[in-house]
């Protein structure tokens, strides 16, 4: 469930980048007042953390997924 999550907030985080890149747009800066505010530092920090997560997925054996260990 946690690599759901993970992996949802990471297409987020990517989405909102793409924003950024293709129409100079902070989605996440925008709906939260801006860049500094608390809110907004906070997602930034949860979909980082996702981010760190998902690196785990690139070295986990495919079987594992499946609970086939």
């Amino acid at each position: 469930m946690l690599d759901r999550i993970s992996l949802i907030l990471v297409i987020i985080g990517a989405l909102n980048w793409g924003s950024v890149g293709l129409f100079r747009f902070d989605i996440v800066s925008w709906i939260c007042g801006g860049q500094g505010s608390v809110l907004a530092r906070l997602i930034y920090t949860v979909v980082a953390l996702a981010g760190v997560w998902c690196v785990s997925l690139l070295f986990r054996e495919r079987d594992e997924e499946y609970g086939r260990a």
